[in-house]
């Protein structure tokens, strides 16, 4: 499965990221941030993935704007 990581500014294209990948970051960090083009779905499939491996998995809409649709999800893994 692949996933959008949080945008750098907003004009630039979100980076795309394997859940392997995921995998191998957790042993340098636990918080990962999310684009808001990521369907709620896969957010849904990445925390029950990580949840089966008995990780504690933590999500939230983060705001950083005004609007309704400047937002990312942030996302704690850990053990």
């Amino acid at each position: 499965m692949k996933l959008k990581l949080a945008r750098a500014s907003v004009t630039a294209k979100p980076k795309m990221i394997e859940l392997s990948k995921i995998e191998e970051d957790l042993e340098k960090k636990s918080i990962f941030y999310f684009d808001k083009e990521n369907s709620h779905k896969d957010l849904k499939a990445l925390i029950e993935y990580f949840e089966e491996k008995e990780y504690s998995v933590y999500m939230r809409e983060v705001k950083f704007g005004l609007n309704d649709d400047e937002f990312i999800y942030e996302i704690h893994i850990v053990k």
